[in-house]
């Protein structure tokens, strides 16, 4: 088969893995360490103890989708290094990494900024160019990653499986 074709399973577990990392980083340092909004923060005010335990609660269940998401890329990745026809590339994993974390920043940021309005990336003064700017990042990150997947056709390597495969089978399969 051609390694080229087969390239799906790795890009799929990097961008799967790439979403997950994305929110784990929204969640971790937008939602947590620099407090600047929680999940429902512009429906739910955090003024009162009773509303902080409702932005919690759905901060952890968007905390459990990103680590869902994390969990699935995971799976994928270990099969994918299982697979004779999936070539290895560093660019494109990174790359992969970046279109998903990217694709997270831009559906997270249209969805729940934009339509929903259920959040802000940072509220008050210069919240829409906040929003704006993680929508950009978002599409940045997509572009980038994009790029380092198409560059990363150049130094594909065999998978992880193909080389235990090939080390099982003795000198006779190398030649």
């Amino acid at each position: 088969m051609n390694a080229r074709k087969q390239r799906g399973p790795l890009l799929a577990a990097g961008t799967l893995l790439g979403i997950g990392l994305g929110g784990f980083f929204d969640g971790i340092v937008l939602h947590q360490l620099l407090q600047w909004h929680h999940m429902l923060s512009s429906v739910v005010p955090p003024t009162g103890l009773a509303e902080i335990k409702t932005n919690m609660l759905w901060d952890g269940v968007f905390h459990a989708f990103t680590w869902l998401m994390t969990l699935a890329g995971l799976g994928l990745l270990w099969r994918a290094g299982q697979r004779a026809e999936v070539p290895w590339s560093t660019r494109s994993f990174v790359g992969s990494l970046l279109l998903g974390s990217g694709v997270f920043n831009f559906v997270e940021g249209l969805i729940d900024h934009q339509l929903l309005a259920i959040h802000h990336v940072h509220p008050g003064r210069n919240e829409l160019a906040w929003d704006l700017a993680f929508l950009a990042s978002g599409l940045l990150l997509i572009a980038f990653g994009s790029a380092l997947i198409r560059l990363g056709r150049r130094d594909e390597m065999p998978s992880a499986g193909q080389v235990l495969r090939t080390h099982a089978a003795g000198p006779q399969a190398a030649q």
